[in-house]
């Protein structure tokens, strides 16, 4: 078939392909090869890029070029397609021999480039995957030689692009410099290639190639299939694997950043230089496990990490069960791979190379005890505790220079720990399309991908429970349930795993195959046993079970072939059976089960769940159960605190259970099982405990200083309360929670709030009595997020969204309840991703919302004609007071459009427009704003590119008004000499 049919032919099929992922940077990969073999002009490039444009506009305009363009066109655009997306994008595609009996241009090859311009086109691919790792450096050198501005820097280094982006970004304003700055570049990148610092072949030895053939193979054969939650059924990871998404975390000094797999090892986000543990930190389910199987696999293939010859993969639950003392050699062999000969040789290369060696440790937070780095252990053929080993690692004092990549619950990541890391990078869990992509893939009939799909976005509590990828695969699986359950489609945490719980009992178990409305009664025994075994574990960090364990809680092989359990790989004692739960939060929902239908469990342990936790003795192991606990689950010489501190995190998340299986909504499946009156106290008991646990909260509110609001700035234990509320979900119970709540302000920074925490927030704080500022600054809120808030937008007569990978499409949601909230009346969002797409809804909200009075939207991605349509909306508003645009790129248009829009305005005291490439005409159109306004006071122009004839404009206006206090100007064209002038004859100038 001809290339042209093919392309038009799964014209439907590519455009998923391409838009799957959600993300531009395999579009973005085909372009670069198309522009490079002459399918594409410079023109045509530039017309396809995906900022500001939905994905799929771009793809389809892609495809539309390649068949008008005819046979050839096509033919190169499936071999780009096949070469940049991978295989699990691929699947499904026909590419008609075309990706390989095809050849298209080398990148270099053939005819010289008759000038560096061209060099920058014809080797474009090449040229990104060079740059990616070394923007900072190569801006220096573009700076250095006069080529590029401290502006171009700055539009280089936008937050908004990923590292990939941005050496594309470098690239296209190279171009538009001309021949002199292309030039530089390519001798920068020349010189970095010849660098002495970079290894040579010299530094592989055959011993060294063979072992890391053997290391590959095995690797890719452990993570070929999907193993997180235990691996159920054999989809392979290609299939399945979807990208979340993963940022610098937040307080690493760096506002959010976008980022790639292969920029999680990169220097996007460094903190400290000479540290050499990068840690991955994302909550319960999250896909830290998965991610990292890809990173593996990835390397197996050789497609990713080639700068690191060795990688050695380390799960922290199996080294928590390794009792015996074991030298670092040992822990390499035994554990991963182990050598075929010459393995004195290959630990020496180790030892001796150790930037080309990297480790992985997955699950910091499951280990027994929490990181401690009171005990150095420096030798590296001297055996010791494995946990010995890990921290000596991490810390630098053994193997100094391997690179480490651990991931983590952010709960279990001490302080000390954070001493010795060089960055950390959130994995925030899937965006929307994020969701869309993993059902898709999960189900390969696209009929019952797309009716799982329109039950989720029907219910927007689950949509956003299915942001964490072990809910979304929950949802998935039991995809028959889901689409059964008529009205009472699920909407809590809770529900999810009592589906889960159900879809296991009654399909998988052997002894009734008919689904029977007595599920609980008919299993009562099973969830007796393994929530014992779950509880048991949980009071000492054990994830693993032997079948000693098993025999003492009863668990039958009945109860095994459930699915719950899986067997696992205990390396420390490979001839018995050992066992793990799917997943460590389906642990935690069966340790629930038992503390309510127990009745071994009473009212004072429950309290003591919900307590807040101190560093005292474990609440689970000292109260709960009492003498249950096998002694062998107590370390000697552990420190006091330390099991506590690691399983606090999953005591939470039992906590949080608790309260959903208390709920009115599941009390007929509990009746099955367990006494009313039983049930009743355990109820009251939990929802005391709510009640107490808030007024605590409340309590520590203090009084505000004289003329400040009342304001409570929340812990992150308060978050956990308004989840477990939330899981109970009574509106009751929610209204007397919040009741005597009475504060202006309530700040919720840095909590990692995600859509699940927004759900739970919306359902509590909608019974607020009393409007209130709503802060959730820098925490991970999303689109997704956003409209899970809305519900409670209601009472916020502000709400501030700073640092929260919004983007244009969660906005125009909230904006468009907001037009009909009394109350509302203020809103921040800087820091995110908003383009000019989402200012004719701020106009709509101007025009619309006559008491309107703070408009902040400081660093994003809004022009001129963002400026243009902000203006329109300007002009009918006589209310706002504040209005913020700094660190956009309005320019002088903009300046212009946004002045002449608030000639009219008789309210504005404050106006930001900092950082916004203004100049001179921008700064007359202002003056003007400034001979008209009676109530302006600051306005404020630093960074900005206003010469010494737009101070002069600004002069002027300001001996006619006598209302501005200050007008800052610090970082314009201005000489020193100049600036002293000005100062000289207007002190409200501040440079």
């Amino acid at each position: 078939m001809s290339a042209q049919r093919l392309v038009s032919g799964q014209r439907v099929e590519l455009l998923r392909a391409l838009c799957c992922s959600g993300a531009a940077e395999g579009l973005e990969g085909i372009l670069d090869l198309l522009l490079a073999w002459d399918v594409l002009v410079w023109e045509d490039y530039l017309g396809l890029r995906t900022l500001g444009r939905p994905l799929c506009a771009c793809v389809r305009e892609l495809l539309d070029l390649a068949c008008v363009r005819g046979e050839s066109a096509c033919a190169l655009l499936l071999a780009a397609i096949s070469r940049v997306l991978p295989e699990a994008q691929n699947v499904g595609l026909s590419f008609g021999g075309y990706e390989q009996g095809l050849t298209p241009p080398l990148e270099g090859a053939g005819t010289d480039p008759k000038s560096a311009a061209q060099a920058l086109q014809s080797d474009r691919p090449s040229l990104v995957r060079k740059l990616r790792g070394g923007i900072a450096a190569a801006l220096k050198a573009l700076l250095e030689a006069g080529s590029f501005t401290a502006y171009d820097c700055d539009e280089v280094q936008l937050l908004l692009y990923t590292p990939s982006q941005q050496a594309r970004r470098l690239l296209d304003l190279v171009h538009s410099k001309g021949e002199a700055a292309a030039e530089v570049l390519l001798q920068h990148i020349q010189q970095k290639e010849h660098s002495p610092t970079l290894p040579d072949n010299e530094e592989h030895p055959t011993e060294c190639l063979l072992y890391q053939k053997k290391l590959r193979s095995t690797i890719s054969a452990q993570s070929h299939f999907l193993s997180t939650y235990g691996g159920t059924g054999t989809q392979s990871l290609d299939d399945i694997y979807t990208e979340a998404l993963l940022e610098v975390a937040q307080g690493s000094g760096e506002a959010q950043q976008p980022l790639g797999l292969e920029d999680i090892l990169g220097q996007a986000g460094t903190l400290n230089e000479e540290a050499d543990t990068v840690l991955v930190s994302g909550e319960a389910g999250s896909g830290k496990s998965t991610l990292l199987q890809r990173l593996h696999l990835l390397w197996a293939r050789g497609a990713a990490l080639q700068d690191y010859l060795f990688l050695f993969p380390f799960s922290c639950r199996r080294l928590s069960t390794e009792e015996r003392e074991l030298s670092l050699r040992e822990l390499l062999f035994l554990h991963c791979c182990w050598p075929d000969r010459d393995q004195d040789l290959l630990f020496q290369f180790i030892l001796d190379h150790p930037h080309r060696v990297l480790f992985t440790f997955d699950g910091m937070d499951e280990l027994r005890l929490c990181f401690s780095d009171e005990r150095r252990h420096c030798c590296p053929t001297q055996p010791t505790l494995a946990p010995t080993l890990l921290f000596n690692l991490l810390q630098g004092s053994l193997m100094k220079g391997v690179r480490k990549l651990v991931t983590s619950r952010p709960e279990a990541v001490s302080p000390t720990l954070k001493r010795y890391l060089c960055k950390e990078v959130a994995l925030k869990g899937f965006s929307a399309d994020g969701i869309e992509c993993f059902v898709r893939r999960h189900h390969g009939d696209p009929s019952v991908a797309a009716r799982v799909l329109d039950s989720l976005r029907a219910n927007t509590a689950l949509f956003g429970l299915c942001h964490i990828p072990v809910f979304c695969w929950i949802v998935s699986q039991c995809n028959r349930e889901l689409l059964g359950c008529g009205n009472g489609r699920p909407q809590t945490i809770t529900d999810i795993y009592l589906m889960v719980l159900q879809h296991f009992l009654q399909c998988r178990s052997p002894c009734r195959p008919v689904p029977s409305l007595c599920w609980v009664q008919d299993h009562v025994g099973t969830l007796m046993r393994l929530g014992q075994l779950a509880l048991d574990a949980l009071g000492s960090s054990s994830y693993v079970f032997s079948s000693v364990e098993l025999q003492r809680c009863g668990v039958t092989e009945e109860d095994i072939c459930t699915g719950f359990l899986i067997q696992s790989h205990n390396l420390s004692s490979p001839d018995r059976k050992h066992y793990e739960f799917l997943h460590v939060t389906l642990q935690c929902f069966f340790a629930a089960v038992f503390i309510v239908l127990s009745n071994t469990i009473d009212q004072s342990s429950l309290a003591k769940l919900f307590r807040p936790q101190h560093r005292q003795d474990s609440i689970l192991t000292r109260v709960c159960l009492g003498s249950c606990l096998s002694a062998s689950s107590k370390q000697e010489g552990a420190p006091e605190g330390g099991v506590e501190e690691a399983e606090r995190p999953n005591l939470r998340i039992t906590a949080t259970f608790v309260s959903g299986l208390l709920s009115q909504r599941h009390r007929h499946l509990l009746l099955q099982a367990c006494p009313a009156p039983a049930l009743d106290r355990k109820c009251r008991q939990v929802v005391r405990c709510l009640s107490k646990g808030m007024q605590k909260h409340f309590r520590s509110i203090p009084q505000p200083l004289k003329g400040e609001k009342k304001s409570m700035h929340a812990m992150p234990g308060f978050i956990w309360l308004i989840k477990c509320i939330y899981e109970m979900q009574d509106s009751s119970i929610a209204r007397d929670a919040v009741a005597n709540l009475e504060v202006e302000h309530l700040k919720l920074t840095y909590l990692n709030i995600g859509p699940v925490e927004c759900t739970a927030l919306a359902y509590v704080l909608q019974h607020l009595r009393s409007p209130v500022g709503l802060q959730l600054d820098y925490n991970s809120v999303g689109d997704v997020g956003v409209e899970q808030l809305l519900p409670c937008l209601e009472v916020c007569h502000s709400i501030y969204l700073r640092n929260n990978n919004i983007t244009d499409e969660g906005i125009c949601k909230l904006i468009e309840k907001g037009v009909q909230c009394e109350n509302f009346q203020k809103i921040a969002l800087f820091n995110n991703k908003l383009t000019d797409a989402c200012t004719k809804h701020f106009a709509e909200l101007l025009k619309k919302r006559s008491d309107f009075l703070a408009l902040r939207l400081g660093n994003n991605y809004i022009t001129a004609t963002g400026a243009e349509h902000l203006a329109e909306g300007l002009k009918s508003c006589q209310s706002l007071q504040y209005l913020g645009l700094w660190g956009n790129k309005v320019r002088d248009r903009g300046a212009e459009a946004l002045a002449l829009g608030l000639q009219s305005c008789s309210s504005l005291v404050w106006l930001s427009l900092v950082d916004n490439g203004i100049g001179s005409t921008g700064a007359r159109a202002l003056a003007e704003l400034i001979k008209s306004s009676n109530t302006l006071e600051e306005l404020w122009l630093t960074k900005n590119c206003i010469s010494r004839e737009g101070v002069e404009y600004l002069l002027q206006a300001l001996e006619k008004n006598t209302s501005v206090k200050s007008v800052w100007l610090k970082g314009n064209d201005l000489s020193p000499e100049e600036v002293e002038e000005v100062t000289q004859r207007e002190k409200r100038l501040i440079f």
